[in-house]
């Protein structure tokens, strides 16, 4: 087990040339490589820099570096477009798309038993190791697995592990994972490294995993001063050491503590990333620990077109709707089509504020009907963007027509919580 690089801190900037050679650097520790598959995150993780370092990747290796395979998850499959926003130069041929109804292999189960114990007694259920036949049968001689160290609503700290078996997963794997951390509790997750999901996968990388050549890739991105986003980490290691360190610095520059509770938060969404409520409620996980009661959280989506990015899930997100866990519970127990899909239940969980604060969901693509359909409240886009122009807010604290307002420019990149909720 090999910590290969583990270069940042919260003053830290690394720039493209720096990143360059510094993964180049690695891959050159790690020898000789003939078959090598790159799996980064799609393009709602931008952010991380996981385009720039997989095409330098692709450059060094050359027609060693035989395919890449986003870990979209749940996600739609990206488009050309979206590639190459995201990855440039790299044929179109190299990539993969991700199906994740058909296209695994179960490598093993992780015992009802543990999962009864990290549950606290709630679930009773086995889990399913799944990843990509790709990664499981396509013979690599290293897997690289790029990603973003940052706060996450399903394993507490995004990354490590979960890109490979929640990212390249499988129905059964993604659906009882994500409803382990929504049963459990999402704020008792948030900005925790150690929880009983990021637990379930560690279980599986140790029984499961360990015969793939997998080298993690994690970087940590930090908001400058200007408001600008810089890389400030940069960690290396085909081992959990590599996660911990980056998850530590992450928690220095990604978690902001609030001094009071928020009453009116603003979220602006970046059309290019954000298509649906399924991506965008981030909006609702990463603050909700920052509102006070009777908030109001009003979220910008210019590009939100629909709820789920899956068809079928889109269809139970409308027939539920985001009505809090009692009513979520319930319906899994009575449908069995619900409880079929338990990744769409989890979903409902997380993205209900659980009548504790309101949300405003000011959608492009979405009418009022379709919105307070599924019980959020509707705010009409072009008023809304008038009134709290992101192009003009500062991130934070902001004086609008008389009243104050909270404004987060891209909800992905960090967590929010007054010290009352921690």
């Amino acid at each position: 087990m090999s910590l290969y690089c583990a270069i940042g801190s919260p003053e830290t900037t690394l720039d493209s040339e720096r990143l360059n050679a510094l993964l180049i650097e690695t891959l050159s520790k790690l020898g000789q490589r003939n078959n090598v598959l790159v799996i980064p995150p799609d393009q709602t993780r931008a952010h991380s820099r996981a385009g720039d370092l997989t095409r330098f990747a692709w450059q060094h290796y050359g027609d060693k570096l035989k395919a890449i395979l986003p870990a979209l998850g749940t996600h739609a499959p990206m488009s050309d477009g979206q590639l190459a926003y995201m990855f440039g130069a790299i044929p179109l041929n190299l990539f993969h798309v991700h199906n994740w109804r058909t296209d695994i292999e179960t490598l093993g189960e992780v015992p009802a038993e543990y999962i009864h114990q990290q549950s606290e007694d709630l679930l009773n259920y086995a889990w399913p190791a799944q990843v990509n036949k790709l990664i499981s049968r396509g013979g690599f001689d290293l897997i690289l697995s790029i990603g973003q160290v940052v706060p996450h609503e399903v394993i507490g700290m995004a990354n490590y592990n979960k890109n490979v078996l929640v990212g390249t997963g499988g129905r059964e794997g993604i659906n009882r994972s994500h409803y382990l951390g929504a049963v459990y509790g999402m704020e008792r997750i948030l900005g925790r490294a150690d929880n009983p999901v990021r637990n379930v996968l560690n279980y599986a990388s140790d029984h499961f995993l360990k015969h793939l050549p997998i080298v993690y890739v994690h970087t940590v991105v930090r908001r400058t001063g200007t408001g600008e986003l810089a890389v400030c980490g940069l960690f290396i290691g085909d081992d959990i050491e590599c996660f911990h360190k980056a998850a530590e610095l992450s928690l220095k520059v990604n978690f902001e503590i609030v001094p009071e509770p928020l009453k009116k938060a603003v979220v602006y969404l970046d059309p290019h990333e954000f298509h649906s409520t399924w991506l965008g409620n981030k909006a609702v996980y990463r603050t909700r620990m920052a509102l006070a009661d009777d908030a109001e959280l009003i979220i910008l989506a210019p590009g939100v077109k629909e709820f789920g990015e899956d068809k079928i899930i889109d269809q139970l997100i409308r027939k539920y709707g985001y009505r809090g866990t009692p009513a979520t519970l319930r319906a899994v127990e009575s449908d069995p089509e619900l409880a079929n899909d338990l990744s769409a239940a989890a979903h409902l969980i997380h993205g209900s504020s659980e009548g504790r604060f309101r949300i405003t969901w000011c959608p492009g693509h979405l009418n009022k009907d379709e919105v307070e359909g599924v019980g959020y409240g509707y705010g009409e886009l072009a008023s809304m963007l008038d009134r709290y122009n992101p192009q003009t807010l500062a991130h934070g604290v902001n004086q609008v027509g008389g009243e104050e307002i909270f404004f987060i420019a891209n909800p992905g990149l960090g967590l929010w919580a007054h010290q009352s909720r921690l």
